[in-house]
């Protein structure tokens, strides 16, 4: 018995764990059925699972006001709030994502690469994963942009989402995905909800390498580094979408107006990864430009968190249960001195660069190592959907070599050579 056979034996003794063997158990049941019913099935479920959201509408609604009540008579704060909500908008925004992950053409499954000197023919295959798990906050939307990107890349998903969002999450499964999966000849059982709350499920979810090889983790920088560990540990692979926070660089060329709309822009809503975190302000041109700047966060009931800092400056506010409505500020010594700052007191998540001086701006895309670089555009266009059209299981912030940014279906597969005779 291997040492990751027998954790997972070891593991099940206790309810979450058992809870999440047989919630991979039905989903490696399921897998094989997913990779051979093909992309057009698989297509038409995607679909279906649109009109399903546009049907099933006040059940989804009514589910998630549950949670949503007990979450706020337990304290939530505004910014988890708003990521646990669902509104009618919010659904249909799901829906047209889905018709548009269905209708996106899959590059081919196999495509040719060289002929060897001895005459064999060489070529590089897509091979589905099998079972891939996903840890997530209490966001229902994420539950349906994950089932998909899984399904779509022929594979069976474990979901294992926030207690806070359990219901929303059940209504989602049981209302959309599993009958219209079913109704076009995929197996329901393709994607597993875990049901129980608390962290031991996702602990467990990230143990079971011989079930569950790929596990896509989200949530706190914490959180995700714990379990990023325990997986490596198990010898689970696991893709982490950590610590977030975007920064915006105000150089001493930006423009006032431009300013303003990139302050406004990067602060729609304080709950998320992408949202303006910290701003840097070019030195000489403060005086100028922080009126500017510090006018957009008073229109946005934003408080500035001024020098000196009590806080590392990365500190990232959106986590900060109560205290989402600020942002850090701070000054830099031109571009390439924000750029380092941006990569070394962050989790490199994206930076943007508010500029005119085209070489402004071109020092500080060079200088950024981060996941994603922006000029004069906000960070919150760091989204699978606005990048790539495509929704995303998460996004990766790795300082290896693998997928980074947005992580969409098109990363959930294994690469395979096939080496044919000659032809």
């Amino acid at each position: 018995m291997s040492t990751s056979t027998a954790a997972a034996v070891d593991h099940a003794e206790t309810p979450e764990h058992a809870a999440v063997r047989l919630a991979a158990q039905r989903a490696a049941a399921a897998a094989p059925g997913v990779r051979s019913a093909g992309g057009p099935a698989v297509d038409a479920a995607l679909r279906t699972m649109a009109a399903a959201l546009r049907d099933r509408t006040d059940d989804l609604l009514a589910a998630n006001t549950a949670d949503v009540d007990a979450a706020e008579r337990g304290g939530m704060t505004g910014g988890l709030l708003d990521r646990l909500r669902l509104t009618p908008e919010r659904l249909a925004d799901m829906a047209v994502q889905l018709e548009v992950l269905a209708d996106t053409p899959e590059p081919p499954l196999q495509h040719f690469v060289r002929s060897l000197p001895s005459g064999e023919r060489v070529f590089e295959r897509r091979v589905p994963v099998g079972v891939i798990g996903a840890v997530f906050e209490a966001r229902p939307n994420v539950t349906v942009d994950v089932a998909s990107q899984v399904l779509k890349a022929r594979s069976a998903a474990v979901l294992r989402t926030g207690s806070a969002a359990l219901g929303s999450a059940t209504a989602l499964v049981e209302l959309v995905i599993a009958p219209s999966l079913r109704e076009n000849g995929v197996p329901a059982g393709a994607v597993q909800l875990v049901p129980t709350p608390g962290h031991a499920g996702a602990d467990a979810l990230v143990g079971l390498p011989d079930l569950v090889p790929l596990v896509v983790v989200r949530g706190s920088g914490e959180v995700t580094r714990r379990l990023s560990a325990l997986g490596a540990a198990a010898g689970t692979r696991v893709l982490a979408h950590a610590d977030g926070g975007g920064v915006l660089y105000l150089d001493a060329s930006a423009d006032e107006k431009v300013v303003a709309r990139m302050v406004h822009d990067s602060t729609d809503r304080l709950g998320v990864c992408n949202r303006l975190n910290l701003l840097l302000i070019d030195r000489p041109a403060h005086d100028r430009l922080w009126p500017v700047a510090q006018a957009a966060l008073r229109e946005r009931d934003l408080t500035p968190s001024l020098p000196p800092h009590s806080h590392r400056l990365g500190h990232e506010w959106a986590l900060d249960a109560g205290n989402e409505a600020h942002v850090t500020v701070a000054e830099v010594d031109g571009p390439v001195d924000a750029a380092l700052t941006a990569a070394r007191e962050t989790s490199g998540l994206a930076a943007a660069v508010c500029a005119e001086d085209e070489k402004a701006a071109t020092a500080f895309i060079d200088a950024y190592t981060g996941t994603g670089v922006f000029w004069n555009a906000p960070t919150r266009l760091l989204d699978g959907y606005k990048l790539l059209g495509l929704p995303e299981t998460g996004i990766n912030v790795d300082h290896t070599p693998g997928p980074r940014g947005p992580v969409t279906y098109l990363d959930l597969s294994l690469r395979q050579f096939v080496v044919l005779p000659p032809d």
